[in-house]
């Protein structure tokens, strides 16, 4: 991250910011199963493991204790898997001793120039309404975690905008920490880079709502050609158990490693579970052909071919296709 010190005007993300943005959308959404191999991309891309640290630590402030702990503990766990592979991992500069004393003034001193306003007059809105909420994001936000030198504050603003990009329900916030990252000398290049990344880690929701905050124009929810299809299956009798163990890894891989597969979503009747139903809903048609190309459906296709009694594909198109908008506003997709 240091090389960000050297960052010209124009200069897009480089692999340390791309990284770090991943690293902490996915945490601030708890997604840990994508934030493990995240947190390995980036050591890879030279993060040191303070500056990692660092960040999920102070991301605390923004989606809470509980989500920058789990973050921490899978940051411990990828170290310790990438030791007894042989990695070495930098650790990096350690933070300096804080000498500050009165630290509602310092952090009031460090809003001022992430703001570039003069804190002056009676205090107004949440501070007046709860005097103690200002104290503590003076004296702990923006002293406590801001005086540390491990990130700069440039650093830092990016870390939180990434956080709350991937959040839902902070637009305010996230408008505001726009304003201090630019003034920090985040570039509109760098954010709409950012937009790219928030899409694949949060969803398309959440990155048109940093598209809205920046006033560049949003992107559809759904797509033109966006494809859904009702498999009917049904399973010779003595090979269900073996093609439920089947289908369901493959669904669940294809769900969580395929950033344009929407749903790979099995069921079977009540009345008769030799009969598979899967609703399946990829972004286009080039998603569902990417599909049809992984490890894991080549996988599931040769294996239970001599399980299947009668497959049926029926293609189905939307009564209602801004319904099916707002089904995916409302998941954040």
């Amino acid at each position: 991250m240091t090389s960000q010190n050297n960052d010209k005007k124009d200069q897009t993300l480089n692999t340390h910011q791309q990284s770090m943005a991943v690293i902490a959308a996915l945490t601030a959404t708890g997604n840990l199963e994508q934030l493990k191999p995240a947190i390995n991309t980036g050591l890879d891309a030279g993060l040191t493991i303070n500056e990692i640290k660092e960040a999920i630590v102070q991301l605390y402030a923004y989606c809470g204790f509980p989500r920058s702990l789990n973050a921490i503990n899978t940051l411990m766990v990828v170290l310790e898997e990438r030791k007894s592979q042989g990695k070495k991992d930098t650790e990096g500069k350690e933070v300096s001793k804080i000498t500050v004393t009165d630290k509602y003034k310092s952090g009031k001193e460090n809003l001022q120039k992430l703001t570039g306003k003069e804190d002056m007059g009676p205090k107004t809105g949440a501070a007046a309404f709860a005097p103690v909420i200002d104290t503590f994001l003076k004296e702990h936000l923006f002293a406590d975690i801001f005086n540390r030198d491990v990130l700069n504050f440039r650093q830092r603003e990016f870390v939180t905008i990434s956080a709350l990009a991937a959040m839902q329900g902070v637009e305010p916030q996230l408008q505001a920490h726009l304003f201090m990252g630019k003034n920090t000398g985040i570039t509109d290049t760098q954010i709409l880079e950012l937009i790219v990344i928030i899409e694949k880690t949060a969803g398309k929701v959440q990155a048109n709502v940093l598209r809205n905050a920046i006033g560049h124009p949003v992107t559809p929810i759904i797509e033109p050609d966006m494809m859904v299809r009702i498999s009917e299956i049904e399973i010779i009798p003595e090979y269900l158990d073996q093609y439920k163990a089947i289908l369901d890894k493959e669904s669940s891989e294809s769900v969580k490693l395929e950033a344009r597969v929407i749903a790979i979503y099995p069921m079977f009747q009540k009345e008769n579970p030799l009969q598979i139903r899967i609703v399946e809903i990829y972004a286009n048609q080039n998603a569902y052909r990417s599909h049809l190309q992984t490890p894991h459906f080549q996988h599931y296709k040769t294996t239970t071919l001599k399980m299947v009694k009668s497959l049926k594909l029926i293609d189905m198109t939307a009564l209602d296709p801004e319904m099916m908008q707002l089904i995916f506003e409302k998941i954040g997709k």
